[in-house]
């Protein structure tokens, strides 16, 4: 770790609950640098108790929102009887509770923890999953549907917001990239796993609903599990020893929050929208959303373009989704080497833009593997946006309560995009869907360019605060526990 200089007196930390071993002191001030060896223990323990765990819990998250374009292929449609835009507004009205829940869910997630939280919450999408085994017509759907979105909407929100108590700003994006994986893993499984499901014959239910059935209680079972292992912050942290607390918990206070556990005030939270930096971020993540739930909802009609059957159909989609995770897993660890972020963000919106400008001009007759492989750009481009985005902001906001409270407004924002994509894949226009594919590609576009102005402008901020100043300071060289305040310190830097 960096050595970290205070020469303010008056602004030193407290050492009262840090041992006091893994702390060097210098005559100048405070000099806090912990044992590299006992920090990459903690580190260590960190992934392996918490990774694993939560990547699961978002394959089933993933699993449970997407598996509607595998049931539509087996059937769905014609046994529920839906006609005309009935499916698309089945995929739509999933938005509106996600997106007016999860700020107070995202609150509920703050107060009492996300380790008890998330599992409810998985319980009761868990649940919605396997009560589509008795639905019969488009209402009773419907309402499952709305529930759904209830009780998935700040799942996403919740665990990056999880992840930042126990991991360093330079740390994060490399361990949501692991996480963020697994709905690309679950898309492909979800293709696999259509695949075999939907050869079942003479079953008592027809193949699509088995497939909610094995889903939703998986989901469920897995809930269980994770609400009575799940730890509620690093000081607590059952598998951690008293020493690897102290220096789990010094971790946050030096390179993640200005103040670690701090209590829920709303008020304070919501002061983090009187930043333009903010908006220019929700605007992102509109841009963003659109495509992430273009691929998410209908990839398997994409795919489905190219004439395969309902079985080849389903499979051919698990490549995509599997390269997605290993693009996704390859910038994420790049950023993290180079701490850059919008240089990343800005590279996976330039996969989508192309994917989707290339599937829309190419001839499927004559060019069918050049349209599979933009398939392929699809998926690597709207991954690690979706991760690296979060992360960039999280990493510019030391205030705990403002990280949750954004988090669980942009987060949703970019789902909420999931109403535009559901709509513009017109039934008349299958299976070109022209709208669709060229609206996509318009936002992909602006995502690029808003990205790129915005990691410049944060260049050219640090620049003029280093000329004010004197100084040349970066973002890692000033502890957060001094950032509560944000970019009204004058210390701080912005983490690009």
């Amino acid at each position: 770790m960096e050595d970290t200089h205070y020469t303010d007196p008056e602004r030193k930390p407290s050492l009262d609950s840090i041992n006091k071993d893994n702390i060097s002191i210098t005559q100048t001030g405070i000099v806090t640098t912990i044992d590299a060896k006992k920090e990459r223990a903690v580190v260590w323990k960190l992934d392996l108790h918490l990774l694993p765990l939560l990547a699961i819990m978002y394959l089933f998250n993933s699993l449970d929102k997407s598996n509607m374009g595998n049931a539509k292929t087996a059937g769905l449609a014609k046994d529920l009887h839906l006609k005309g835009l009935q499916y698309n507004t089945i995929l739509s009205i999933f938005y509106v509770p996600y997106v007016l829940t999860a700020p107070f869910l995202a609150a509920l997630g703050k107060k009492y923890g996300p380790s008890r939280v998330l599992p409810c919450m998985m319980f009761g999408f868990g649940t919605c999953t396997l009560m589509v085994v008795a639905v019969q017509n488009f209402g009773g759907l419907m309402a499952i549907r709305w529930f759904l979105g209830m009780c998935e909407s700040a799942f996403f929100p919740l665990v990056i917001y999880y992840q930042t108590m126990f991991y360093r700003r330079g740390e994060l994006a490399r361990r949501l990239a692991i996480f963020y994986a697994a709905q690309s893993i679950a898309s492909a499984f979800s293709g696999l796993l259509s695949f075999g499901v939907f050869q079942i014959e003479g079953g008592a239910l027809r193949p699509w609903r088995y497939l909610f059935v094995l889903e939703g209680s998986a989901t469920i079972i897995v809930s269980c599990f994770a609400f009575w292992y799940l730890p509620l912050n690093a000081a607590t942290a059952h598998f951690l020893t008293p020493e690897q607390r102290e220096i789990a918990v010094h971790r946050m206070q030096t390179d993640s929050s200005s103040v670690v556990n701090e209590e829920f005030k709303l008020g304070r939270a919501l002061t983090i929208f009187k930043h333009p930096s903010t908006w220019a971020f929700l605007i992102i993540e509109i841009c963003l959303g659109v495509p992430l739930q273009s691929v998410n909802l209908f990839l398997p009609q994409i795919v489905q373009r190219l004439g395969y059957g309902t079985i080849k159909t389903n499979l051919y989609t698990v490549a995509p989704n599997i390269t997605g995770a290993v693009m996704l897993l390859i910038l994420g660890f790049s950023s993290d080497l180079t701490r850059w972020r919008f240089p990343f963000v800005a590279l996976g919106f330039f996969f989508t833009f192309c994917g989707f400008v290339i599937f829309s001009a190419v001839d499927i007759k004559h060019d069918i593997n050049v349209a599979y492989f933009s398939t392929f750009l699809l998926c690597w481009g709207t991954s690690a946006p979706s991760v690296l985005l979060d992360v960039w902001y999280c990493n510019n906001i030391a205030d705990e309560n403002k990280r949750a409270v954004l988090t669980s407004i942009a987060v949703p924002m970019a789902n909420l995009m999931g109403v535009v994509s559901s709509n513009i894949f017109l039934p008349n226009e299958a299976p070109k869907y022209m709208t669709a594919l060229a609206t996509t590609a318009a936002f992909g576009g602006t995502g690029i360019v808003l990205t790129l102005l915005l990691g410049g402008w944060m260049i050219y901020d640090n620049r003029k605060r280093d000329r004010v100043q004197g100084v040349h300071l970066r973002a890692k060289d000033v502890p957060t526990e001094r950032l509560g305040d944000g970019p009204a310190n004058d210390e701080f830097r912005w983490f690009y």
